[in-house]
C-alpha cells in the first residue's frame, strides 16, 4: 500500500545530511562540553559552529542562540522567564486566543501567580487586530506573545508591525515561531523580536532539541538551574547530538528555503484545487493570502474528521485534526473555536501539510482516495442526505 505522509506540521523526517552530521557525536565525537581537556573542548566548538549555523538563519548572533530541549520549553522559558524577571515593573502579558498549549499553558500557570492576561481575539481567517492588541497595553504590559504562524491552520500573523507597537511601548515581544523557521524568511532584527521559540524537529532534524532567541540586552529569568551550560542561563548538559543536528539542520534550511518554499506553495495550491473541484461542500480553514505555504485546512461538511482519518489512514494517508501535541484530547481545537466556527464544522476539519519529500504522485493518490472516503461517509449520514433534500 501507498504511504503518503501529509503532516509535516506534526513531524518531519530527519534528513540523511542531518543524521550524517549527528552520528559521531554518539560515539567517536562523545566529550563533554563543559570538560577543560582537549575532547570536551572540541566538543564546545562544535556546539558553538552549531549555535552559529541557527542565528545565521534568523539574523541573529551567535551568543543570542540558547539551546533548549523542546519548543515548548523555550515557550514556557520565555514566559515564566519574563514573567519573574519583570514583576517588579508589571503583571500583564498580552497573547492571542490561537496559542500553541505550550504558550497557552503557562500563561494559565502564571496566572494562578497572580498575573493578569489579555487573550486577544482573532477574525475569521485567524488574524489579531492591531488596533485590539494596542488597545490592550497598560501601564503594567510586561510582554506580548504572538505566535508567527499558526500551527493548525497556517495564518501568518503581521509581525513585523507586532513588533513596532511593543517597541514603540518599551514591551517586550516573543513569538513562537516553531511552524513559521523554514517556512518564511525571517530576520529577527528587522523584525523587531526580541525573544523566538525554535524546534528542530519541524524543519528535518531531530526530535527532543530546540532553541530560543533571546535578544542582547533582553535579561530573563533562568528556567533551569544546577550548571554554567547555556551562559549560565539555562542549566544541564548540553545534548550534543540534537545541537549538531538542529545546526545542520538550519544550515541546510538557509540553502534550501527559497526551493523549498516554492515546492510546497505549488502542492499545496494543487491540492486545494483538485479537492474543491473534486468535492462539494468544502471549505478552507484560515487565510489563504498570509498562510503558511505546505497548509491546508479543509472543512468536509457533513462527515465526522475522525472517521475519514481513520479511512485515509488505512490507505495509507497520514494527516490530521489539529495539533499534535493535543492529540490525545477530545476537546475541539482551540484555534478553531476561536475562529468562531460551529462545533460541526470544526468536528469536520482535517489538517493537511505538506513537505520536501511530497510529489504531485502523493496528492493524486491522496485526492483519489479522499473522494471517495467522503462519498462513502456521506452516503451514510444522515444530515447529508437532509442537506441535499433542502
Amino acid at each position: 500500500m501507498r504511504q503518503v505522509y501529509l503532516d509535516y506540521s506534526a513531524t518531519t523526517p530527519v534528513k540523511k545530511e542531518v543524521l550524517e552530521e549527528m552520528l559521531p557525536y554518539f560515539s567517536e565525537k562523545f566529550g563533554n562540553p563543559s570538560s577543560l581537556y582537549g575532547i570536551g573542548l572540541n566538543a564546545k566548538s562544535d556546539l558553538n559552529q552549531a549555535r552559529a549555523k541557527v542565528a545565521k538563519l534568523i539574523g541573529a548572533e551567535e551568543r543570542e542562540i540558547y539551546f533548549t530541549s523542546c519548543g515548548t520549553e523555550a515557550d514556557n522559558w520565555a514566559i515564566i522567564g519574563t514573567a519573574r524577571a519583570k514583576k517588579a515593573k508589571g503583571n500583564h502579558i498580552i497573547t492571542s486566543k490561537i496559542e500553541h498549549h505550550a504558550l497557552l499553558h503557562s500563561c494559565e500557570f502564571l496566572e494562578k501567580e497572580g498575573f493578569e492576561v489579555t487573550y486577544l481575539d482573532v477574525d475569521s481567517k485567524g488574524l489579531i487586530s492591531l488596533a485590539d492588541l494596542e488597545h490592550a497595553i497598560t501601564d503594567k504590559t510586561i510582554l506580548i506573545s504572538i505566535m508567527f504562524a499558526n500551527n493548525e491552520i497556517g495564518t501568518i500573523q503581521p509581525i513585523k508591525e507586532i513588533g513596532e507597537i511593543a517597541k514603540k511601548h518599551g514591551i517586550w515581544f516573543h513569538t513562537d515561531a516553531v511552524q513559521a523557521l523554514y517556512n518564511v524568511p525571517i530576520h529577527v532584527t528587522e523584525l523587531g523580536i526580541d525573544m523566538m521559540s525554535m524546534s528542530a524537529h519541524k524543519i528535518y532534524g531531530p526530535k527532543g532539541i530546540g532553541a530560543l532567541y533571546i535578544k542582547k540586552g533582553v535579561v530573563i529569568s533562568s528556567f533551569m538551574n544546577g550548571g554554567a551550560q547555556e551562559n549560565k542561563r539555562r542549566a544541564g548538559t548540553e545534548n550534543m547530538p540534537g545541537i549538531i543536528g538542529l545546526g545542520k539542520a538550519a544550515e541546510l534550511a538557509e540553502a534550501n528555503m527559497e526551493e523549498h518554499i516554492r515546492h510546497i506553495s505549488e502542492l499545496r495550491d494543487y491540492f486545494a484545487d483538485q479537492i474543491l473541484s473534486k468535492i462539494s461542500e468544502v471549505e478552507i480553514n484560515g487565510s489563504m493570502e498570509h498562510r503558511l505555504p505546505g497548509n491546508i485546512n479543509f472543512i468536509f461538511n457533513y462527515i465526522e474528521g475522525e472517521s475519514l482519518l481513520l479511512l485515509m489512514d488505512a490507505k495509507g494517508i497520514s494527516a490530521s485534526t489539529g495539533s499534535a501535541c493535543s492529540s490525545a484530547s477530545l476537546a475541539p481545537s482551540h484555534v478553531l473555536k476561536a475562529l468562531q466556527l460551529p462545533y460541526e464544522k470544526i468536528h469536520s476539519s482535517i489538517r493537511f501539510t505538506i513537505g520536501d519529500d511530497t510529489t504531485k504522485e502523493d496528492i493524486d493518490y491522496a485526492v483519489e482516495e479522499i473522494v471517495k472516503i467522503v462519498e462513502k461517509l456521506r452516503a451514510i449520514s444522515p444530515i447529508y442526505k437532509q442537506s441535499t433534500k433542502g
